[in-house]
């Protein structure tokens, strides 16, 4: 309980610098959240989605999971999307994946974690999809980078052939779906210049950023 308390204590201090700085800020909060982007990202605990991108709460809507994967039959994730697309009409979603990703290398190397391993099959797909690359790399860290790398666009892919994305496109909707990747060692973020803006451009976006990991 004592930790516990510790959270209550560091919440208490974190509320009172924010209205100190700023006195209106909560108010304003509490009357609504306008953000323009949607955060798809690994819930990791050393990716804090805000932090990175120096935004604070009510810019930012965010969706994590283990690997930042975007799964057909996933409805929490797909609700996420449908909310902040369709109703707070954000203009810009994020996949965002990092080097170093436990999730991905479990896949990778074929771990045995128990229940996780069917939620990781996903990213084995993607391997599979990318064999011959990923045989290629000999340095087992860089190919697990290389993995994260290729499971940002895969699920970016997945993010736009979704009927919510679709649909949007479909209606004239200014959207636009990115695929980034974070260090934990430097705290910056990679543009792997995967920006699908229609589907029209969705294939020509896949194979010039592969182009580019290949080259």
């Amino acid at each position: 309980m004592h930790s516990l308390q510790e959270l209550f204590n560091n919440n208490r201090e974190w509320s009172e610098r924010v209205v100190e700085q700023d006195p209106t800020f909560f108010e304003r909060l509490s009357q609504q959240q306008s953000p323009k982007y949607l955060w798809i990202g690994c819930a990791d605990s050393r990716v804090p989605a805000n932090q990175i991108v120096g935004l604070d709460p009510g810019e930012l809507f965010v969706h994590r999971n283990v690997a930042n994967l975007v799964v057909h039959s996933d409805l929490n994730c797909l609700s996420v999307m449908q909310f902040a697309i369709e109703v707070l009409k954000v203009e810009h979603v994020i996949v965002c994946g990092h080097y170093g990703c436990g999730g991905v290398a479990a896949a990778l190397f074929h771990k045995e974690l128990g229940l996780i391993e069917n939620w990781l099959r996903y990213i084995q797909d993607v391997a599979m999809i990318h064999q011959e690359q990923l045989d290629a790399i000999e340095v087992p860290r860089e190919r697990c980078d290389r993995l994260c790398e290729l499971n940002v666009m895969e699920q970016v892919m997945n993010v736009c052939r979704t009927t919510i994305v679709r649909d949007a496109w479909r209606k004239g909707q200014k959207l636009a779906v990115h695929g980034w990747v974070y260090s934990l060692t430097d705290g910056r973020l990679r543009d792997l210049d995967m920006n699908v803006t229609n589907g029209d451009e969705m294939i020509t976006r896949y194979e010039a950023t592969l182009g580019k990991l290949l080259s």
